[in-house]
């Protein structure tokens, strides 16, 4: 029926009207909670948020969440995410910061695969003093209109790709070879009015095991 169809829409307004900054950050913010519910992959999350990012009209958005689950909202206003129990995946591969800050330090370990979402915040992977799980270590940053900085010990092969990404040149060469199977750190990142930093950089004496 047409009034179910309707129902999946991101808003009561036609789908020509022009969308708020308000309209994309609740889009924005529906389809990071379906990235971290296991709903959407990388590259469909990637695309998403471009798309949302850049909207212009309500049509646009539907596009993106017709098939999500979403709730109907109060007339005149946005669509808000459907409240349900969230499907999070093991502990230690997700951290997520909606206006607040992910923070990862000391002695923690680092999957072989990890994700870091942040909105409006910062975030802090220190992984100088972190036990690296796998030779390789795919860390995947998302940072909208946020900072995530990503601190990696000498030693260690620093990759970095992606959109808005920021990698500090004098810290790329330790000033000696490293050998071939250096574990590897690679970030994977998009940042929107944001920035990805990886960096290389000894610990603190006070970090180092007593």
């Amino acid at each position: 029926m047409e009034a179910s169809d309707e129902s999946k829409a991101p808003a009561t307004q036609a789908p020509a009207t022009r969308a708020s900054d308000r309209d994309r950050d609740a889009v924005v913010q529906r389809v990071q909670d379906a990235f971290a519910e296991g709903r959407l992959d990388d590259a469909e999350f990637d695309e998403r948020m471009r798309a949302a990012l850049s909207a212009r009209t309500y049509g646009e958005l539907d596009v993106l969440l017709t098939d999500l689950p979403t709730v109907a909202a109060d007339a005149g206003t946005a669509a808000v995410p459907a409240v349900r129990a969230v499907t999070v995946p093991p502990p230690g591969r997700l951290a997520v910061a909606y206006k607040g800050s992910v923070r990862r330090a000391g002695r923690w370990r680092v999957p072989g695969r990890y994700k870091a979402v942040v909105y409006k915040g910062t975030g802090v992977l220190d992984l100088r003093v972190a036990e690296l799980t796998e030779p390789v270590s795919v860390i995947r940053a998302i940072a909208y209109k946020s900072t995530i900085k990503v601190l990696v010990p000498p030693g260690v092969r620093a990759e970095i790709t992606g959109f808005g990404v920021d990698q500090n040149a004098a810290d790329d060469d330790p000033g000696y070879p490293l050998p071939a199977d250096a574990p590897v750190v690679h970030v994977r990142a998009f940042a929107y009015k944001g920035t990805v930093e990886l960096t290389t950089r000894p610990p603190e004496r006070s970090e180092l095991p007593r």
